[in-house]
């Protein structure tokens, strides 16, 4: 999928307003990748070169997954960014975890999502109004997504995610108190971190600091399954994965008991 150098929207949207160790475990796992994959050239002294301190929001203790860093560790090796930067979004975990072009982290984040558990789109729902949509379809869709700034009906300029779906990420809401959004993005766990019609909230600060200046010219999203597998959300990713495990395994031998 080819990423043009600004994301263009066709038309307007109604917006969907879905009113640390584990940074030093990114930071080694793609510091590592960064340095193979710039061997032999000119950027390479990059690589080598003190990062700035990401922006940390996760909440005390809160590991981020192998998968996550596996996956962003394989879209730097890979390309699959194309050099433009990208996010490695974890639904189960609520964290929203932003990387530029040259893979380096940049900040990390609890979110909030769609009410309902699941992976894909309802057909026709990006035209609903929000009080028209079902609970059941209040989903945040998995995939690898190409989004970017564009205009909306009724929110300004909002990030589009999936601009098809009406998915965006953009600052926690506060129009509808009952909700508790601020409480929720701020609790502890992800285990109340699902309220959202669909789109991807975070704190108006991470937005302001992360989001606006990372994504200014577009960018590459990776949101994590529900359900689905990873490798029917992200097929070039578990091939590569499993390519990479076999080798690992190859040569080795059971012990004997």
């Amino acid at each position: 999928m080819n990423i043009h150098p600004v994301f263009v929207l066709p038309r307007n949207h109604p917006i969907r307003t879905c009113i640390h160790t584990a940074i030093r475990a990114v930071y080694g796992a793609l510091a590592l990748t960064l340095a193979f994959a710039n061997i032999g050239v000119a950027s390479a002294r990059q690589a080598d070169a003190q990062p700035v301190a990401a922006v940390d929001e996760l909440p005390k203790g809160q590991e981020v997954s192998d998968t996550v860093i596996e996956l962003a560790g394989w879209v730097v090796a890979s390309k699959d960014n194309q050099g433009y930067p990208f996010a490695v979004i974890d639904k189960a975990a609520a964290q929203v975890l932003v990387f530029g072009g040259d893979g380096r982290l940049r900040g990390a984040a609890p979110g909030l999502f769609g009410s309902a558990v699941g992976d894909h789109t309802a057909p026709g729902i990006a035209g609903l109004a929000l009080r028209e949509i079902p609970g059941r379809d209040r989903t945040t869709p998995a995939g690898r997504f190409v989004g970017g700034f564009g205009p909306s009906i009724d929110a300004g300029r909002v990030l589009w995610v999936d601009y098809e779906s009406a998915v965006s990420i953009h600052p926690t809401a506060t129009g509808v108190p009952a909700e508790k959004r601020a409480e929720r993005l701020a609790s502890p766990t992800p285990d109340d971190n699902r309220v959202t019609h669909g789109c991807i909230n975070v704190s108006p600060e991470f937005y302001e600091k992360i989001i606006q200046s990372t994504f200014e010219r577009g960018g590459v999203f990776y949101i994590l399954p529900d359900a689905d597998s990873l490798a029917e959300t992200f097929p070039e990713f578990a091939q590569g994965h499993a390519t990479t495990q076999r080798g690992e395994g190859k040569g080795k031998r059971s012990a004997r008991r």
